[in-house]
């Protein structure tokens, strides 16, 4: 049972897959076309499963999971700009884990803040495809003569934008 249940949710990424890289709205159109009808029929896949298994089991308790979640688990389908899951949020966060032991070391709680604050300005800048070093020496460099009341001017996704068509900032494709 829970080979079928991958190989439908496979069948999804695969559709996912081709649609990279599209607009929003091509994304949503194709996912509800394709996407769509593979969904109804794994909840009614689902259903049918739960009447067949205990419903002590721990399989059981997984399909009641995703049922009872079953609106927020695909509103992917109705807006292309959702992705189908959130491994860039946990991706993101990884850095974060791993380094949680070497945070305990920042010597202060301002220090701590300022650690924060600093990874945070990385990650934004990966997120946003620019190279992180590149980034921050672009800000430094602004930074002192640049006007305190559009400081927000100067985050990676804004000098994302500004430096498009520059490569000196942008990470390579």
């Amino acid at each position: 049972m829970a080979a079928q249940a991958l190989d439908r949710i496979g069948a999804l990424y695969a559709i996912e897959k081709e649609i990279r890289g599209l607009a929003a709205h091509e994304r949503a159109t194709t996912r509800q076309v394709r996407a769509g009808p593979l969904l109804e029929s794994l909840r009614e896949w689902l259903r049918h499963t739960l009447t067949r298994v205990s419903k002590k089991s721990a399989l059981a308790k997984a399909i009641g999971y995703v049922l009872t979640r079953w609106t927020a688990l695909t509103r992917y389908t109705s807006d292309g700009r959702i992705e189908i899951d959130n491994y860039a949020a946990e991706r993101a966060l990884r850095a974060v884990a791993l380094g949680r032991k070497n945070y305990l070391f920042c010597g202060s709680d301002a220090g701590g803040e300022r650690a924060a604050a600093i990874y945070s300005l990385i990650g934004t800048a990966k997120l946003n495809d620019l190279d992180p070093q590149a980034y921050l020496r672009y800000v430094i460099e602004r930074i002192a003569e640049h006007p305190v009341n559009r400081v927000d001017e100067l985050l990676p996704w804004h000098v994302a934008d500004i430096m498009r068509d520059s490569n000196n900032i942008r990470l390579a494709a």
